[in-house]
């Protein structure tokens, strides 16, 4: 439960313990010096002004004596009457004070001062006879029996009268032994003040310490745990565990609770980090494979197209052979006479050409078919890797908001993230190149594929005119004008196989270059794959430096 309470009011609670255990100790000092205070005070103004008052009683009761001495003197001298009554008002005055310090003396003994008041007591009751015997004394003397009221003094008087100072000594004793034990009683109490004070303060400097320990320790312990997590965190360790702080409901729980998420985060993060880096592995595998693929059919398109080229070339010179041999079939036609023998010849070449011809056409045709599938196929190699390059480019920008999460930690994150995204973009930009490329040669190939046609058209047409020539040779006996026209035809579909097997040889010279163009960039391509292989590794290779 301590642990659950704030730091700050656990250090009010801490400080206010030690106030009040310093208030106690204010207290307690303050009521033993009031203790102490009211001791001396009473010894000051009790004790003190009672062993004066016994002091003035002594002093009275000698005055009471001497008065007497001196009217029996003043009488048995014959001194004046107003002499003697002076000193007997002395007498009177004596007594007066005498009574008036009794009243000061009873007004300053205690209720419970037994001893006090029992001496107290025989004061007065000596002093009660000397007032009496010194009276007498005096009326006797006064009467003129000044013999035997001198002898009276000494013999019942004086005894009396030196009991009753005698008294009043007792009484002045006995207070100054009261005064003494009150002094006693005042120093005690001092002492004792003091001795509590100590008590109490080493008291509350011991708790204090305690306190102060037992508030480092609880502080101390875990911001040292702190510290050591946020160190293994920071040596790419995870698996730290700090579970058993949570409970802890103050501000360094609160911290460590903090960490702990934070450590759950980074986790997850790296989980999920890791999944995208295999699947980027895997992604990248795939697309230097399909690359590979590509770049290795796109050699054999344009191995094929460059045969291709070649046959047309084949065709394009026999087409220009036809063509000449038909302007001599139309010169031999105006001699068919002389050379008919020599024509038949020549149509059957003819026809054997146009064969050939039709073949190669065909072969063309076959090849630049299998060139328009080739050409589909690196489309679709080109979309699965342009999405490819999408998801890498996405992955690059989780990466990057994980790592701007992770703030200091996921800077090789961040770094990472930026060049997959650039090797996706340069991936994205390489296939682009490659589509137009594609569309090129697609357009290239469906020129070729229409020039083909025309061309099988042709030939189809030179086969049936060589079957005609063939035949208008035989017949030529019987029809010279019909050999001279069908020989015209054979000149002008001649010029037009020409014609249609230039364009034929224009088309394939275009398909070759997009070829060699689509196979540098497939190239191109598979580097560009390896590259990004070659980057997944090292993601993945910084990846597993950390521990989850």
């Amino acid at each position: 439960m301590f642990n659950n309470i704030k730091i700050g009011l656990r250090m009010t609670i801490d400080f206010c313990i030690v106030i009040v255990f310093m208030i106690a100790i204010i207290a307690v000092s303050l009521n033993q010096m009031a203790e102490s205070h009211k001791m001396l005070n009473r010894i000051v103004k009790v004790n003190n002004v009672r062993v004066k008052s016994a002091n003035n009683m002594i002093e009275n009761a000698r005055e009471v004596a001497l008065s007497v001495r001196g009217i029996m003197m003043l009488e048995f001298a014959g001194e004046s009457d107003d002499k003697i009554r002076n000193m007997k008002d002395y007498w009177v005055e004596s007594w007066r004070l005498y009574h008036q310090n009794v009243v000061e003396v009873k007004k300053l003994i205690s209720e419970n001062d037994t001893t006090g008041f029992v001496l107290l007591g025989k004061i007065e009751v000596a002093a009660d006879s000397s007032q009496l015997l010194t009276s007498k004394a005096i009326d006797l003397a006064l009467d003129g029996k000044v013999k035997y009221a001198t002898s009276f003094v000494f013999s019942a008087a004086y005894p009396v009268v030196n009991r009753w100072i005698q008294h009043c000594q007792d009484f002045i004793v006995y207070n100054e032994n009261r005064t003494g034990l009150r002094y006693e009683e005042a120093c005690k109490a001092q002492d004792n003040a003091r001795t509590t004070m100590f008590l109490f303060g080493a008291l509350a400097i011991t708790l204090a310490l305690t306190m102060a320990i037992f508030l480092t320790l609880s502080i101390t312990g875990p911001l040292k745990a702190s510290v050591h997590a946020a160190n293994t965190i920071a040596a790419k360790d995870l698996t730290i565990d700090l579970s058993k702080y949570k409970n802890r409901g103050d501000e360094i729980g609160d911290l460590i609770q903090a960490l702990n998420r934070m450590l759950e985060s980074l986790r997850e993060q790296m989980q999920g980090i890791l999944e995208g880096v295999n699947v980027l592995s895997s992604s990248s595998n795939e697309i230097l494979a399909a690359a590979t693929q590509v770049a290795s059919g796109a050699a054999e398109s344009a191995a094929a197209i460059s045969e291709t080229t070649t046959t047309v070339e084949e065709v394009r010179q026999a087409a220009e052979l036809s063509s000449a041999k038909a302007k001599n079939l139309s010169d031999s036609a105006q001699r068919v006479s002389q050379v008919s023998n020599s024509g038949i010849k020549a149509v059957e070449d003819t026809s054997s050409g146009m064969l050939h011809i039709r073949e190669q056409m065909e072969s063309i045709s076959k090849t630049i078919i299998r060139l328009s599938e080739h050409g589909q196929s690196i489309g679709g190699i080109i979309a699965s890797v342009t999405d490819i390059a999408d998801q890498s480019n996405l992955l690059a920008v989780n990466a990057a908001i994980e790592a701007t999460r992770a703030g200091e930690h996921g800077k090789a994150f961040a770094v990472v993230a930026q060049e997959i995204k650039n090797l996706a973009e340069q991936s994205k930009q390489a296939t682009m190149q490659v589509r137009t490329i594609l569309n090129d040669v697609q357009k290239a190939t469906s020129a070729a594929v229409m020039a083909t046609e025309q061309g099988s058209k042709a030939v189809e047409a030179g086969v049936k005119q060589s079957a005609q020539t063939k035949e208008c040779i035989r017949v030529l006996a019987d029809n010279i004008a019909e050999a001279v026209q069908t020989t015209m035809q054979i000149v002008a579909s001649s010029q037009q196989q020409v014609v249609g097997m230039n364009q034929i040889g224009t088309a394939m010279e275009n398909i070759n270059q997009a070829g060699s163009e689509t196979s540098t960039s497939m190239k191109q391509a598979e580097t560009a794959a390896r590259n990004l292989h070659e980057l997944g590794q090292k993601l993945k290779g910084l990846v597993d430096q950390f521990k989850a």
